[in-house]
């Protein structure tokens, strides 16, 4: 299904009896930011492992957890899941400057909705959220092959402040960390 440019989406924040549509768009759209020689095991394991239903309900339950959700005609095809929190990584919480951060773990938009906003309309709630809540910046990690998510993130101000790794089954890729002030 294709949406026309412009069609109108609407974006709010997801509740708990979103989490089954949530963890269907999420297994998706998990796939496609996935590098090329990612093993379609290791894809699997990851969504089963930390895109379920069952997670999703536990991050819609977690105060530290902010989970957003874009619909267009009625059915959500996309989402956002942010983490108000200092980062647990100390190479990760060393690169961040702009402090107080929310770090956006995911922001994937199904496909035949690229290019229609929603990924913008996603960020740009984010960004409103983030001020309201007196945050200073924004952060995140991309994979490194992901040229398309990349150009997003820097059309959006992102920019690259560091690296990390980041394991998907038994295979470790490399990602670029990257933030923003809001």
């Amino acid at each position: 299904m294709s949406m026309p440019l412009g069609e109108a989406v609407t974006v709010e924040e997801a509740g708990i009896w979103d989490a089954e549509a949530i963890a269907q768009v999420a297994a998706a759209t998990f796939p496609l930011a996935c590098p090329p020689g990612a093993a379609d095991d290791d894809i699997a394991d990851f969504i089963e492992r930390t895109l379920s239903a069952e997670k999703f309900a536990e991050y819609l339950s977690s105060p530290e957890r902010i989970v957003l959700e874009a619909r267009a005609d009625g059915e959500i095809v996309g989402y956002l899941m942010a983490v108000d929190a200092a980062p647990n990584d100390p190479g990760i919480d060393a690169v961040i400057t702009a402090r107080p951060a929310i770090e956006i773990s995911k922001l994937y938009v199904v496909p035949g909705h690229h290019g229609a906003g929603v990924s913008a309309a996603l960020m740009d709630a984010i960004l409103a959220r983030a001020a309201a809540l007196g945050r200073a910046g924004l952060w995140l990690g991309v994979n490194q092959e992901n040229t398309r998510a990349r150009r997003f993130y820097e059309k959006h101000g992102f920019s690259v402040v560091g690296t990390r790794t980041f394991a998907v089954g038994t295979q470790t890729h490399d990602d670029f960390v990257m933030q923003r002030p809001v």
